[in-house]
């Protein structure tokens, strides 16, 4: 249960659903209907982004395994904005950050460039040990 994948796409309007469309066909079969519906989400938002806010072509990279799926967005912009924007309930826009921090096991950006990433952890079992790396340290 794993696959990687990469894709370039154009930045247009169309992009959000190449990328949705490519998320659900590389990991539809091996995903949970919750979990796939998330992926879908969150990579569409980080597309929107990129469309927006971004200059070139964006990629679209992932990469499953039985851990977790990490999706990473990159486009050829100068970097991420650090302010942050005061909306209005009635704002449409301007949520997909919080989107994503509230359904992402984890999330982040590439200091200095246009290179965000979301990661879901798999659900079920785990086999192998119970201990964390961090106990065989010092």
């Amino acid at each position: 249960m794993s696959g990687s994948f990469e894709a370039e796409l154009v930045r247009d309007a169309y992009a959000p659903r190449t990328a949705r469309r490519l998320v659900r066909e590389w990991f539809g079969a091996e995903l949970p209907r919750g979990e796939l519906d998330t992926a879908l989400l969150l990579v569409s938002e980080l597309v929107s982004n990129a469309v927006r806010h971004g200059k070139g072509i964006a990629t679209v990279r992932a990469d499953l395994n039985e851990d977790r799926l990490l999706v990473e967005v990159i486009d050829e912009g100068g970097g991420l904005e650090r302010s942050i924007r005061r909306h209005d309930f009635e704002d449409v826009g301007g949520w997909g950050l919080r989107i994503v921090d509230a359904a992402a096991s984890r999330w982040g950006v590439h200091e200095g460039t246009t290179h965000v990433w979301f990661e879901l952890e798999r659900s079920g079992p785990r086999l192998g040990s119970d201990r964390s790396p961090a106990d065989e340290i010092g």
